[in-house]
């Protein structure tokens, strides 16, 4: 029987830095989830190694057929994006474990879809600052940056990572990321505890 190790954090907390590192220390042991998503490609990005990229007519086509575990419609400055986990062939519990990246309200979808003892629970946290910080740097790095999207992005993660929301999730530990090496180091100690 396998978990699903679910990296949860607000924007900018270093979850996609941690999930590549994680995934390559447990090359052949945990596999990633990739989400779906309607939004455009960054620069950098190839469909199917970030994410899924998929019109919002294939997503109402995965819904229609009862494929999707959770979904969220984000209404950014560039109109409405959907990010959905989805249930298909590349998802076996039963056969393997998993690490994938994640919000409060996916993350408990999912842990509802699954039962709390599949899912385990991996919540960064960061300073408000350090993340702001992050979010701009990569910002700029991006061809065509796209500020206000990130200060929307920011502004909307004071809301959805409240300290009342992560609260209610009643996460047994929560992972502090302001030395990566060190969060890292955690991180692996409770999947292998886990795992073994």
């Amino acid at each position: 029987m396998g978990k699903l190790f679910y990296l949860i954090g607000p924007s900018a907390s270093g979850k996609d830095s941690l999930e590549k590192e994680l995934l390559e220390r447990f090359s052949g042991i945990l596999k990633p989830v990739l989400m779906t998503t309607t939004r455009p490609l960054r620069s950098g990005e190839t469909d199917g190694v970030e994410y899924h990229f998929i019109t919002a007519e294939q997503f109402a086509e995965l819904e229609r057929s009862g494929k999707v575990i959770e979904s969220r419609l984000y209404t950014t400055v560039y109109g409405p994006w959907i990010y959905a986990t989805i249930a298909d062939s590349h998802l076996d519990l039963d056969s393997f474990s998993y690490l994938v990246t994640g919000t409060l309200e996916s993350y408990a979808k999912t842990r509802d879809y699954f039962g709390a003892d599949k899912v385990v629970p991996l919540y960064i946290e960061v300073d408000k600052g350090t993340r702001l910080a992050r979010a701009l740097a990569r910002e700029r790095r991006q061809a065509e940056p796209k500020y206000a999207e990130m200060c929307r992005r920011f502004l909307a993660d004071e809301q959805d990572f409240s300290d009342e929301k992560i609260a209610a999730c009643a996460f047994p530990r929560v992972y502090r990321n302001d030395d990566f090496d060190i969060c890292l180091r955690e991180l692996e100690d409770v999947i292998r505890k886990e795992l073994s």
